[in-house]
């Protein structure tokens, strides 16, 4: 079965999304980041998710999560959550 490991940083608005993508890009550390903005209890472990499966996240997630290239930060991914960045750590097919 496949697995992944995963990122992200949460907030509230498409806006801040996109700023907060910007400065990582810029060369921000996306965990320091994520500890300093995200609404996401895991901004706490720098925004890390761990490992789960297909399924055990939101759709929006799972779309992006098992399709988008490693280490690359993906969004703004809108959810009934918020906004979010995602970056994808490892996955197994």
């Amino acid at each position: 079965m496949a697995k992944a490991t995963a990122r992200h940083i949460l907030v509230a608005s498409e806006a801040k999304c996109n700023e907060l993508k910007a400065a990582i890009e810029g060369g921000a550390d996306f965990a320091q980041v994520a500890k300093d903005n995200s609404t996401c209890p895991s901004s706490r472990q720098g925004g890390d998710l761990g490992s789960f499966g297909p399924g055990q996240m939101v759709k929006e997630f799972d779309t992006v999560v098992f399709s988008a290239p490693l280490n690359v930060v993906q969004g703004p991914v809108k959810t009934q959550f918020g906004y979010h960045l995602l970056e994808v750590t490892s996955r197994q097919d």
